[in-house]
């Protein structure tokens, strides 16, 4: 069953207090999950996979992710794409701005976002 025609004000849509350390807006989709998080300097992203490939978008600030037993940085400007499946995790090294989205396949739950534990 096709989904109608969306718009949303991104100002209008709720924060989302996920943690002390985390907060975030997030508009999902039949199987893409848009979201802005927030996670203040020390805040830990447990360790989580997606059935479907995630991409994380560094706007503000910096993450230390560990993606297939390595470690990565990823800065403001720079976009990191998670596979399929992959166990990842992550720290924020700032104050930092993220916008992240998840592909699902169909069926699937929505994904977890920080601080959420994978379904």
């Amino acid at each position: 069953m096709t989904r109608p025609v969306a718009l949303a004000r991104w100002d209008a849509l709720p924060l989302e207090k996920v943690t002390e350390m985390v907060a975030r807006k997030t508009v999902r989709g039949a199987n893409l999950t848009l979201t802005q998080s927030y996670l203040k300097k020390g805040a830990l992203v447990p360790r989580h996979a997606h059935a479907g490939e995630q991409m994380i978008y560094v706007l503000q600030g910096a993450l230390r992710a560990e993606l297939d037993g390595r470690q990565v940085m990823i800065r403001e400007g720079e976009l990191l794409q998670v596979p399929a499946g992959s166990p990842h995790q992550a720290e924020a090294l700032d104050d930092t701005f993220v916008l992240d989205v998840t592909v699902e396949p169909a069926g699937t739950p929505g994904p977890a976002g920080p601080g959420e534990e994978a379904p």
